[in-house]
């Protein structure tokens, strides 16, 4: 027998070839297990044949590193008949790993499928060298060539598979799987080899290819197709791992969006839309399967006294703070959702209305329960209506109009507390909507209208100006008080132009009296806290003031303690600029707020109104009393002039002149008059003041 030797250059090429190809192999599975459609199967295509044409590179490579004392040359049918059978066997086993599993027995039939492939190629490129005669076999090397390709086939099924997600640690996985198959492969192939004899007198014929130059072609080329497959394939996975992760992100920000558009920035609650939402279903499913639920309007009690009192961000934090006390509190499936404000809607399903009491109850218990927030316990309540499925109402508009109708019975009941809805709730409910459209066309229809309260110089004269108190005359309800309708106008935002518009008639009305011969007279108008904060306010003021011709220190605008501490910087800018103008700023309701006294001493007012509430139980030792004397000394301090409101007996007129108070006003010397109540007022004042004294 002819011994063959082997260059060992080539042979080294053969094992590199091999180690790209299962490379590539491991790659392109990954890319055919994360592709769909038709672009799998065209990375099962063009990996199949890169893969397969890698694998017979490697066989035909090491076949041309044996090196026999003949020129050896090849059949080019068989050669490209064992290609074809590598690439076939590369397809199939790409296919066979891009399953979602690849359990023991179909692994088993795969690496018998592919071992015979590879051997299959392996004998038919040998079947290819031209000689005569022909190789002698050794039966044991070809059975343990055999037995290799079967294992190794096995063992590149199982790599495959486990390795083919684009993970970090898993393309190096994928080198290190490599080199093993790699190995594999080229033992196969050279056990195979040495399963071949030839013999002495064994010539070559003189068709086919010579060797000479085949070596560093195939090579050349194979490596080529190799390494354009596998840079395509690398490429393609780092765009689709690109395209994947601007996916997650586009996903994120829709899941952001979607929580946005759907639940409250500050609560993370369900806001309106979902509740809405939710409320349809539970309706679908309560008519489904016969089920009752209960739905909960609820307000917090005191809220706004905290936020005005404390600062938004104060309130804000309690808010927060009922949520998590409120979600603490409920139990089983429930969706609570806030509509705004401190405005909240509990739906939970219930077997009886007694479930939907004993939740409220647990509620009003839990709310009750004084919060500590930024070192100050805050005290709130909770009024809450309860509308129940399909008692209270068929559809989500009904349910909830019942349900915020029992709860502003509760309101008036006392608050604190919860009530189910009653047909009789929709009367009050109703009148309150009536009373909020009227409101709208209040102005459009000069229902409107000023009443003055007389101010005079303590103790009991001369006049020197009014305060200016809205009236509403409504067609059908006559005169309304301020309390009816302004916390109406408060909540829909008319609050607003209704105080523009008392700005304008009040400098309207001074002028009509200056040109009466009243010219020291002075005008007292109240500003809301929306009306405050609006961006035009010292504009408003100007024009108001150039229109009616009225001097600018003879207006003052009154804004309440609470109102001015909301935004103390802001404050101060705005009341500077209308001091700047003229225009006088008196403190309203002093000594009800909590007043920062830096900010006190900063804010360019004229003058503290004390707040009636404190007038009105005034005497000589009281608590009250303190309070007002604390309040006039600390107004001197500051050099402010005192009003104080509220002054109904003769006590409470000696009491605050012997403080010091520079004006009053209250029942005691005046009511609130429209204005042809003045002329009237104005003559008694005359005829009083000249009516001689008797001894």
């Amino acid at each position: 027998m002819l011994v063959p030797t082997y260059d060992a250059f080539i042979v080294i090429v053969s094992l590199l070839v091999a180690v790209l190809a299962s490379f590539t192999a491991l790659n392109m599975a990954g890319r055919v297990a994360q592709s769909t459609g038709k672009v799998a199967l065209f990375w099962l295509a063009g990996g199949g044949f890169a893969m397969g044409t890698g694998i017979w590179a490697m066989h035909f490579i090491g076949m041309l590193s044996m090196n026999l004392s003949m020129t050896i040359s090849y059949n080019v049918p068989l050669n490209a008949l064992s290609m074809v059978i590598a690439i076939g066997a590369a397809i199939f086993a790409l296919w066979l790993v891009c399953h979602a599993e690849l359990p023991f027995r179909r692994l088993c039939g795969g690496a018998l499928v592919l071992g015979c492939g590879v051997a299959g190629m392996h004998y038919t490129g040998m079947a290819a060298l031209m000689l005569s005669p022909g190789i002698v076999w050794n039966g044991w090397w070809v059975a343990t060539s055999l037995l290799i390709a079967l294992v190794a086939s096995g063992t590149a099924l199982w790599l495959a598979f486990k390795l083919r997600d684009g993970a970090s640690h898993a393309k190096l996985l994928r080198l290190g799987a490599a080199l093993v198959m790699g190995a594999a492969i080229a033992g196969m192939h050279y056990v195979g080899m040495a399963a071949a004899g030839f013999p002495l007198h064994s010539h070559t014929t003189h068709q086919g290819v010579n060797n000479n130059w085949l070596a560093m072609l195939v090579t050349v080329v194979t490596l080529a197709i190799l390494s354009i497959t596998l840079l395509v394939s690398m490429l393609d996975a780092r765009m689709q791992a690109r395209t994947a992760m601007l996916a997650r992100s586009l996903a994120e920000a829709n899941r952001e969006l979607a929580q946005l558009a759907l639940h409250d920035n500050l609560t993370r609650l369900p806001n309106r839309i979902l509740l809405e939402d939710r409320l349809t279903q539970a309706i679908g499913k309560a008519q489904r399967e016969q089920l009752r639920f209960a739905l909960m309007f609820m307000d917090l009690d005191g809220f706004k006294a905290v936020n005005d009192a404390f600062g938004h961000h104060v309130g804000d934090n309690l808010l927060i703070a009922v949520t998590e006390r409120m979600n603490e509190t409920l139990k089983g499936h429930y969706t609570l959702a806030r509509l705004g404000g401190d405005e909240f809607v509990l739906l939970q399903e219930i077997n009886d209305p007694d479930d939907a009491a004993a939740i409220a109850d647990s509620l009003v218990r839990a709310i009750q329960t004084p919060f500590t927030l930024a070192r100050y316990e805050l005290m709130v309540s909770l009024s809450i209506g309860i509308a129940v499925y399909p008692d209270d109402g068929q559809d989500e508009r009904e349910l909830m109009f019942n349900a915020d109708a029992a709860m502003y019975y509760t309101k008036n009941s006392g608050r604190n507390g919860y009530h189910f809805f009653q047909p009789s709730m929709n009367t009050q409910a109703q009148n309150q909507l009536q009373l909020s459209n009227d409101l709208w066309h209040a102005l459009e229809h000069h229902e409107l209208r000023l009443f003055y309260q007389p101010k005079y110089d303590a103790p009991d004269g001369p006049l020197i100006g009014f305060e200016a108190l809205l009236r509403w005359q409504h067609p059908v309800r006559g005169l309304l008080l301020p309390d009816d309708f302004l916390p109406l106008a408060e909540k829909t935002g008319m609050i607003v132009n209704i105080g523009n518009w008392v700005i304008n008639e009040a400098c309207r009305q001074l002028h009509s009296w200056h040109m009466q011969g009243h010219p020291h007279w002075s005008m007292a108008v109240n500003l809301s806290a929306l009306q405050f904060e609006q961006s035009n306010l010292v504009e408003i003021v100007t024009r108001a003031l150039a229109q009616h011709q009225v001097p600018a220190q003879l207006l003052t605008l009154e804004v309440t303690e609470s109102t001015a501490m909301r935004n103390p910087d802001e404050s101060v800018r705005i009341l500077t600029e209308l001091a700047t103008l003229g225009v006088k700023a008196s403190i309203d309701d002093f000594g009800t707020g909590y007043s920062s006294l830096l900010y006190l001493k900063r804010l360019p007012a004229s003058e503290l109104k004390i707040d009636r509430a404190f007038v009105h139980e005034l005497r000589g030792e009281t608590e009250d009393a303190t309070i007002v004397t604390a309040i006039v000394a600390l107004a001197r301090s500051l050099n402010l002039k005192v009003v104080a409101e509220g002054v109904e007996t003769q006590e409470q007129q000696a009491f605050l002149t012997g403080l010091g108070c520079n004006t009053l006003q209250g029942f005691l010397l005046g009511k609130p008059l429209p204005p042809e109540g003045i002329g009237e007022l104005t003559e008694m004042t005359v005829m009083a003041a000249t009516e001689p004294v008797l001894s």
